[in-house]
């Protein structure tokens, strides 16, 4: 009896195991499985993953090409590749119109690549990033500075680059712009009988901005601004500088219809 009953648990016993064994061999089956899906990624070459990424820029397929750069910044952080990769996805952002992730990866070339050869067109390609969201005129104009610091970097960083030319294009634009803005504000504020802060925003046209277009009427609305305060002398001189660089000029001409009603005429003062 006591030896039938000894095999009777011996055998139990075999069963259990069994069992643990069977589910102990499904649990590493499913945890494989598991870590199947977090596999790293086969290493490639960085130059096959390079070439692959110019074929896919070549046939129209940005995205593809891009994520060919991004595994060769993961593969091969710190490969001749990795900075050709990083100068190439500046240039598939601005394509794709991305620009602010553009201007961040040229940035980050021009901080990891300082003195390379393609600085001059990451700073180029920044600019543009930047040139290329500038907002309408009502709204701030953060990015429109940020536009002109970068094409202005282009062209005192490098002079020699070929993007010189076409950045200080950009550089009028974005200038033009700002004067704009400037004359805005002026305008709001004079037509609020707020003559001091219109004079504030005219003279910074005539003064930092005074080759663009916005020069004229600045000078213009100067002289009524300060006529408006009584302070004709001021008036005076700032119609006199409209009339010597502009005497053509229509804001000019009402400048002047503007002192006759009172029997004076633009004059500059001795001391200017």
């Amino acid at each position: 009896m006591g030896c039938k009953w000894v095999n009777m648990m011996f055998s139990g016993f075999k069963k259990i195991a069994l069992v643990i064994c069977i589910v102990a061999v499904s649990a590493c089956s499913k945890t494989d499985d598991k870590n199947a899906d977090f596999a790293v990624d086969e290493i490639i070459a960085p130059d096959t993953l390079y070439n692959q990424a110019l074929a896919n820029l070549d046939s129209g397929d940005l995205k593809e090409s891009q994520k060919r750069l991004d595994d060769i910044d993961r593969q091969h952080p710190y490969s001749e590749y990795s900075r050709r990769s990083l100068i190439l996805k500046t240039f598939i952002n601005y394509r794709q119109g991305a620009y602010a992730e553009a201007a961040n990866s040229g940035n980050r070339f021009l901080q990891l690549y300082p003195g390379d050869k393609d600085a001059a067109y990451a700073q180029y390609i920044i600019g543009m990033s930047y040139f290329k969201r500038m907002p309408h005129i009502t709204r701030d104009q953060a990015v429109t500075v940020k536009a002109f610091n970068a094409m202005n970097a282009v062209v005192e960083k490098y002079p020699e680059s070929e993007y010189v030319e076409d950045a200080q294009k950009k550089i009028l634009i974005t200038r033009d712009q700002l004067a704009g803005k400037e004359m805005l504000v002026g305008r709001y504020y004079q037509e609020r009988r707020e003559f001091l802060a219109s004079i504030n925003r005219y003279r910074k046209v005539v003064e930092k901005y005074p080759s663009t277009r916005h020069v004229e009427e600045a000078l213009a609305r100067l002289t009524e601004s300060y006529y408006s305060l009584g302070l004709i002398q001021e008036a005076q001189n700032s119609a006199a500088v409209l009339g010597h660089n502009f005497p053509d000029s229509k804001w000019y001409d009402d400048s002047y219809k503007l002192f006759q009603t009172g029997g004076l005429e633009p004059r500059e003062s001795k001391n200017s």
